[in-house]
Parts: C-alpha cells; sequence; structure tokens
C-alpha cells in the first residue's frame, strides 16, 4: 500500500511539474509567449511601436517579452537569441540592420519559431516568414507628389531647386522611401525644372548613417555653407524622415538666410509636429503604429492558431533569399492643415503634447 501511495505521489508530482513549465515553446502560465525586438529607444516612434505592440499583444491574450537593443547590432543578436532560449513561440523584430540576424535567425529556423519581420526587412536569411510594415515606396512617392503638388511643378516655370536628404543604408526601407520620392521627382529633374544645386541626387550620396539628426545637421551644413552662402535660394528640402528632417531645420536655422524652403519628413514625430505648426516643416508622412501593430497581433494570432496568414503583397519584398510574403498597411500625411484631424482627433496625440 505504501509503495502505491509513493508511486501516485510520484506521479503527481511529475504532473505538477509539468504543468507549471513552458515546454518547447510558451510561458510558464500556459500563454504563448511573442518576443519582439525594437532597434532603439533612442528615436521616439520606437518607443510607440514597442508600446502599441506589447499593449495589443498583453490584450489578446499573449505573454510579451519586449526588448530595446539601443542601437547595438550586437546587443539585438543577443536579446533575439535569449527570446528563442526562453521559449517564444513567434519572434517580432524591427531590425538595426537588415543582414546583421543570421546567427539568431538560423537558430529560430531549428526551433521552428516563425519570425515576421516588422516595418525594416529582414534580409539574406530563409528564416523570415512574414513581413508587416507600411507601403515603403509609396511614403517616398506621397513625398515627392507633395513637391510636386505645393510648387505646381506641372504649371510652374521654375526653376527651383532642391536637396535630398535620405536614410540608413543598413535599413532597406531607405532605399524605398528614397527611390519613391525621386521617381516622382525625376522628370522634373530631368527637364531642369528642378534643380540639385550640390549635385548630390544618388542615394549614396544623400544617405544619412543611422538616420542620425547630427548626421543629417552636419552634413546639411556643409552643403549650404558650400552651395548657398551666396545668397542661393533653396526652395526645397527632401528628408526621408524627422529626424533627418530636424537635422536639417537646425542647419537652416544658423545657415540660411533666404525663403524658407518645403521639408518633408516621416513619421510625425511630437517635435517635428511643433515645427510644422510653426512652419518649419512642411509635411510629414504619418504611419499609424496602432494600425501596423494590430495588424501584427491578427498575422501572430493566425500563425499560432495555424490559420492563413493575412497579406496582400507576395512580390516586391524580396531579401536576396526569398520573396518574403508581406502585409502592407497605407501612409498618408500630415501638414499644418489637417495635422488635428490625423493626429489629435484620432487620439494619436493630445493638444497638450503639442505646445
Amino acid at each position: 500500500m505504501k509503495k502505491l501511495v509513493s508511486v501516485l505521489l510520484s506521479v503527481a508530482m511529475v504532473a505538477v511539474l509539468l504543468t507549471g513549465c513552458g515546454g518547447a515553446g510558451g510561458s510558464a502560465s500556459g500563454a504563448k509567449k511573442v518576443g519582439v525586438s525594437m532597434p532603439t529607444k533612442d528615436l521616439q516612434r520606437w518607443n510607440q511601436d514597442g508600446a502599441n505592440m506589447e499593449k495589443e499583444l498583453k490584450a489578446a491574450g499573449y505573454e510579451v517579452d519586449l526588448q530595446f537593443a539601443a542601437n547595438d547590432v550586437q546587443q539585438q543578436l543577443s536579446q533575439v537569441e535569449n527570446m528563442i532560449s526562453n521559449g517564444c513561440d513567434v519572434l517580432v523584430i524591427a531590425a538595426i540592420e537588415g543582414s546583421s540576424l543570421g546567427e539568431a535567425l538560423d537558430m529560430a529556423k531549428k526551433a521552428n519559431i516563425p519570425v515576421i519581420a516588422y516595418d525594416r526587412l529582414i534580409m539574406n536569411s530563409d528564416a523570415v516568414s512574414y513581413y508587416a510594415t507600411f507601403d515603403n515606396y509609396k511614403v517616398g512617392t506621397v513625398q515627392g507628389q507633395y513637391v510636386v503638388d505645393t510648387l505646381d511643378l506641372a504649371n510652374a516655370a521654375g526653376p527651383f531647386n532642391i536637396e535630398f536628404t535620405a536614410g540608413d543604408p543598413g535599413d532597406n526601407n531607405a532605399g524605398f522611401f528614397f527611390n519613391g520620392a525621386y521617381d516622382v521627382l525625376k522628370p522634373y529633374i530631368e527637364s531642369g525644372k528642378l534643380n540639385v544645386v550640390s549635385g548630390q541626387k544618388t542615394f549614396d550620396e544623400v544617405a544619412t548613417p543611422t538616420w542620425g539628426t547630427d548626421v543629417a545637421q552636419s552634413r546639411a551644413e556643409n552643403i549650404l555653407s558650400s552651395y548657398y552662402a551666396d545668397g542661393t535660394n533653396l526652395d526645397v528640402w527632401l528628408c526621408s524622415n524627422d529626424s533627418t528632417a530636424l537635422g536639417v531645420e537646425n542647419a537652416l536655422a544658423a545657415n540660411y538666410n533666404g525663403t524658407y524652403p518645403i521639408i518633408t519628413g516621416q513619421d510625425c514625430d511630437i517635435e517635428n509636429t511643433k515645427n510644422m505648426i510653426a512652419g518649419k516643416q512642411s509635411m510629414s508622412v504619418f504611419k499609424d503604429t496602432r494600425t501596423l501593430a494590430s495588424q501584427v497581433v491578427k498575422m501572430v494570432g493566425q500563425i499560432i492558431k495555424g490559420e492563413k496568414v493575412d497579406v496582400n503583397d507576395e512580390k516586391t519584398y524580396d531579401n536576396g533569399v526569398k520573396v518574403v510574403p508581406s502585409f502592407l498597411c497605407e501612409p498618408v500625411f500630415a501638414d499644418a492643415n489637417n495635422y488635428k484631424t490625423i493626429l489629435i482627433d484620432s487620439g494619436y496625440y493630445t493638444e497638450d503634447q503639442l505646445k
């Protein structure tokens, strides 16, 4: 009888232990676990993306491991590897550098953990299952079309002077942003209606490592001192995002006395939105991270439940190894005329945040 009781107690203890552990995937609570890797806390948009993602995933019943990598590639690699080791069922990764996560992705593939590339395509890996982003080429075309419409290039005589500031060469999106804008403006550049005074008009010439405000500012200061110090007027500075636009705006404030140019941006960061209201920036493409987060949460749920995952593009995003099935959200732009509707009425910001 004692032996039977002992055996029953042992079986019960094993059952308790098995119930309390996460096993090969999931968490100790039994909830599925999602690892979310964001590149940095230094840019407002990634803080918002991370917070939105965590909130949405937790509301959907998932445990969330959210990590920020301080723009350090090795730190992000280590964090993602830890997420895999700690039993995450799905990974959502906004890569610092598109080709830097090979080792971690190999681990994910061996562990059969699906990977969603978030907003930035992960390059040169067949372990990327899906890509969720905004239509990045369209972001650029929205910026370019804004310039066309604001200057009335179809009818105005011109010529107008323009400069470009693009994004980080390590971010696959940066090329889409720049090419989208340049393709809209190219006919006017080729006809001479738009004049790139510095002559810098290829992506490599105008790229901004790390999307750094200080990097963009330094380059803008050099351009202004070299090409505009003699009183030459600047009509447009097309910037791919808000952090680079802020650098250009800082340079203009200290180094330029002509008619203030059209300045584009992207992300509707608070400081840039304040600049739009003050007339220091013309527009910013708004990519509502709440929309993207909601879509990714939906995709995570479809993956975990074994359902068909929603995608709306299976042709555009080739990461060098495979064309990654993608879901593209639609961008819009905000300016001084519509920012209240786009940003405040939607609940994205409060009026106090923009004072």
